[in-house]
């Protein structure tokens, strides 16, 4: 990427003028793109005896349980191991504190299931099926029946109701849920095709759906609260340390490339030295690093402050 002069990155110069400008290039980690025609994702930085805990996760088939700090790359694992070993896209299920697993399994939309019926029986028409108003969510698409496992990220643990692990339990010991209104169906209709988390469509047979494959669970905390025995007991334990100055250095080389490191070493330095006392992220260090790499005087007006702002404390 090369330097810019100093004022060309200024695209709101906050003059009142009107100006029709092209927009810079994004930085590689926020360029968007349909899943169709989305890239491969950047390199994951894993030393080996944290992909040996992964490892241990995909042979037990047990959910993978990331901890760390903010920045040190739970929610990516997740996509790494997606992406490496070819499981399709990741289904994400950002958990918050309304979040329930019955949502997560699936939702049925039954006023809408009652309002389309009406209107098919006012217009004479077939009624439509039920499979149309149900739609499985990212962990009830991940338990579908298939030859090769899902990939399912479970993001944020600890920002859910206190007794959503518990509530996870048999869902994850079982890999089986029902869908109590497909058993209510008549005999003859045992078969019905649902939509899926990721828009598409799978059969379900008297409402009852159980995986062949475990999926792939990366369940991501930021140690916030603890979690039930019964539940941690089910799971492997990954805790991702905050990276030190050598694992930093590849992580800008592998998104940003070789020659980034020659122009923010101090950067780098002025990183370090707030991070301890200030909780940064590793993702503060790579925007400010495209930011200089762009052109950007970062050490003007308080701009790397902004830039590198703390995670806790008062704003």
């Amino acid at each position: 990427m090369s330097t810019a002069p100093a004022d060309d990155w200024r695209i709101f110069r906050g003059d009142g003028v009107q100006r029709t400008l092209t927009m810079p290039p994004a930085p590689p980690w926020r360029r968007f793109r349909t899943p169709s025609r989305a890239p491969a994702p950047l390199p994951y930085l894993i030393s080996p005896e944290h992909a040996d805990v992964v490892n241990a996760a995909l042979h037990l088939r047990r959910p993978l349980l990331v901890t760390g700090p903010a920045g040190t790359g739970k929610s990516s694992l997740a996509r790494a191991v997606a992406h490496e070993l070819d499981l399709g896209e990741l289904l994400r299920w950002p958990v918050n504190s309304r979040s329930s697993v019955q949502d997560a399994l699936y939702q049925y939309d039954a006023i809408g299931r009652l309002r389309e019926t009406t209107l098919s029986r006012d217009r004479d028409e077939p009624e439509p099926s039920i499979g149309s108003f149900i739609r499985l969510g990212p962990l009830g698409t991940a338990l579908v029946p298939n030859s090769r496992p899902r990939a399912l990220l479970v993001d944020e643990m600890d920002k859910g109701d206190v007794d959503l692990p518990n509530d996870l339990l048999t869902v994850f010991e079982e890999g089986v849920f029902e869908i109590p209104e497909l058993i209510r169906l008549p005999q003859e209709i045992s078969l019905v095709d649902v939509l899926t988390a990721d828009d598409g469509t799978v059969p379900v047979e008297r409402g009852h759906v159980h995986c062949t494959e475990f999926p792939v669970v990366v369940i991501t905390s930021n140690g916030e609260r603890d979690f039930p025995p019964a539940f941690l007991r089910r799971c492997i334990r990954l805790d991702l340390p905050v990276p030190d100055e050598e694992r930093l250095r590849a992580i800008v080389r592998a998104h940003l490339g070789d020659d980034t490191l020659r122009q923010v070493d101090d950067l780098l330095q002025a990183f370090l030295r707030r991070r301890a006392p200030g909780e940064l992220a590793t993702d503060q260090l790579l925007n400010a690093v495209f930011l200089r790499v762009g052109g950007v005087d970062l050490d003007a007006d308080g701009l790397l402050d902004a830039v590198l702002h703390r995670l806790t404390g008062n704003i």
